[in-house]
């Protein structure tokens, strides 16, 4: 008799929703695709990567060969851009495998993750595949993390703390005092510096000082380097051991070694860029607090969060799309009726601009 393959797996799962990605152009309809997509709903950098990387790419050809599973020349260039030594560095298929990895490594089922939302979805999402527990701290009315209900959500139940800094949706910088009372709590700190580049701010420095800090960041971001998935951490030297033994032997492609090691030697070319795009977030930003129906947050990162009032955030996201334009959308909670803008070029931002007073006029 057939079975039904269901009972086997793992019943706790049943109920598990998965993360909701951002749309495809390619899940749009020609006539749309035919306005030209602007897309706008992912955090990608819109310059893309550095030069070096597609001249790099013309003479590939180890397509057939398995990178190197120790990363030794990405962990030694990663070093050089970091400061920090290599035998601290472990990189993986983006930054979201290492915080997986993480999870796995200090949360056992019934443990408790514990970081300030809203924030990136990724914890809770690895937190709860792994079968712990995710303990939400709220931030504040302005997204600012808020310390004073930190003794009460901690208990002898949690393993790992993540902060990003700076957050993503909402783009708040935390600041280092604020992160540092986290790390003097002894529990192991993650903190995200996936958008490092667009604020310099980082607590790489204090690596050898604090033996529980670990530190997170990726090229997708300021590289242009979003679908290759390339992100590394900055470990104290006995999770990094650790780290290195629980990754995939080969979990960051030979492409997207080329791709870093040649982003590497042109850093110069692409922090133009970051500074492009930092100079563009406070054009958009000026220009949304003009638009009557959005609340814009203030972002240290390349993108701005907006509040919507007296209009439905879905039905601004849907009337965008339409027009060739792809933004996110939130309804979830402490971002109900929200809109997301990644960070474009100024002919971008004009065009985001022009639509939103367009259906404003409506």
């Amino acid at each position: 008799m057939m079975s039904d393959i269901k009972r086997f797996m793992r019943p706790e799962l049943n109920k598990f929703a998965g993360y909701a990605a951002c749309k495809s152009p390619e899940a749009l309809d020609e006539e749309t695709r035919r306005m030209g997509i602007l897309k706008l709903d992912a955090n990608e950098n819109v310059y893309g990567p550095s030069p070096r990387v597609k001249a790099a790419f013309a003479s590939f050809e180890d397509y057939h060969i398995y990178p190197d599973s120790c990363q030794t020349e990405l962990r030694k260039a990663l070093a050089g851009y970091t400061g920090v030594a290599a035998e601290h560095i472990v990189a993986g298929s983006g930054s979201d495998q290492l915080i997986d990895l993480l999870v796995r490594l200090f949360v056992n089922p019934g443990d408790e993750v514990l970081s300030f939302t809203p924030t990136f979805a990724m914890y809770k999402f690895f937190t709860e595949l792994a079968g712990g527990k995710f303990v939400a701290v709220p931030r504040d009315e302005n997204y600012n993390v808020v310390l004073d209900g930190l003794p009460r959500a901690l208990t002898p139940k949690t393993k790992l703390i993540f902060i990003a800094m700076p957050n993503n949706p909402t783009g708040t910088q935390v600041p280092v005092e604020v992160v540092m009372k986290l790390i003097e709590t002894g529990l192991p700190v993650v903190v995200d510096e996936a958008y490092y580049e667009f604020t310099g701010q980082t607590l790489a420095d204090a690596l050898d000082l604090f033996p529980n800090l670990m530190i997170l960041r990726t090229f997708s971001k300021w590289a242009g380097l979003a679908g290759l998935r390339v992100g590394y951490g900055l470990f104290p030297h006995a999770v990094a051991e650790r780290l290195d033994a629980l990754k995939d032997p080969y979990c960051v492609n030979s492409a997207a070694v080329v791709a870093a090691r040649e982003s590497l030697k042109d850093v110069d070319y692409l922090m133009h860029k970051v500074n492009l795009i930092v100079g563009e977030r406070d054009r958009l930003f000026d220009a949304l607090t003009q638009i009557d129906y959005l609340k814009p947050y203030p972002s240290s990162a390349n993108f701005i969060l907006c509040k919507v009032t007296g209009k439905i955030a879905l039905d601004i996201q849907l009337k965008l799309e339409r027009r060739g334009i792809l933004v996110r959308y939130f309804n979830s909670p402490q971002m109900e009726n929200s809109l997301r803008f990644s960070i474009g070029r100024p002919q971008d931002t004009d065009r985001l601009i022009t639509e939103l007073q367009r259906i404003g006029e409506i």
